[in-house]
């Protein structure tokens, strides 16, 4: 199955790069760069390899009928985008931001070969759960 996963986040005047870069890693271990185009920012791609910490911290954190909406609700064709807290994240916990953020969010894309390994991906990352436990847990 081929996943690519790409995460953005943009670095304001008033934030230290560092603690961006921290936000992004404690969630997708992937090499971050800087982009200094139009929004200067964190820029960094990855694989399936590269969402396993999301993988497990839904779990930890009991989220996974949240995730499982937000990402069913993001998908356009072949890919779904969502986005995380920064500052949250910063801490290692995740949280969906309802809207744009004062600071921005880190904002992710994962994308698949076709509209079927993505629900799979979905269903492996947020599978449907009874009682905030997955019905059926799948692995990729």
């Amino acid at each position: 199955m081929n996943v690519k996963v790409a995460v953005f986040a943009p670095v304001n005047q008033t934030e230290v790069q560092e603690k961006v870069e921290k936000a992004i890693l404690n969630f997708f271990p992937v090499t971050l760069e800087l982009n200094v185009y139009s929004i200067p920012g964190l820029y960094g791609e990855g694989d399936l390899e590269s969402l396993r910490l999301l993988h497990l911290r839904l779990r930890q954190e009991r989220i996974l009928d949240t995730a499982r909406r937000i990402f069913l609700n993001g998908i356009e064709g072949n890919s779904t985008q969502f986005r995380l807290n920064k500052q949250v994240a910063y801490i290692g916990k995740l949280n969906f931001p309802a809207g744009e953020e004062s600071l921005g969010s880190i904002d992710v894309e994962i994308s698949a070969d076709n509209e079927d390994d993505l629900l799979a991906i979905i269903d492996w990352l947020a599978p449907q759960t009874v009682d905030g436990e997955p019905v059926m847990e799948i692995e990729l």
